[in-house]
């Protein structure tokens, strides 16, 4: 249903990818807002047993977004190392796709 990795070989195992999600604490939850735009909002979260619980007041513009569209996707980053002599990145993070409720 999703598309692959372009980069398929710096794609984490999934053990990893759990690991990103249960050691940190927030992340950008990401949802399609007023007129089909994206809407990436920073947010707090807690892992457990497979799912992802968000923080969240009862109203505004991301419930209003998840209440028109329930789908989302939820990043976390874990590491952002700039290596300026090598114009590089050493970058870890973790990118959940699914259905908020």
């Amino acid at each position: 249903m999703f598309r692959s990795m372009r980069r398929h070989k710096q794609q984490l195992p999934m053990s990893e990818t759990e690991a990103i999600l249960q050691q940190n604490t927030s992340g950008v939850l990401s949802v399609i807002g007023d007129g089909g735009y994206p809407y990436g909002v920073p947010i707090s979260y807690a892992y457990k047993n497979n799912k992802l619980y968000f923080h969240s007041a009862l109203s505004g513009h991301k419930i209003d977004a998840l209440t028109t569209n329930d789908k989302a996707s939820f990043t976390v980053i874990d590491s952002d190392l700039v290596i300026p002599h090598k114009f590089t990145t050493l970058y870890r993070s973790a990118i959940a796709f699914g259905r908020v409720r």
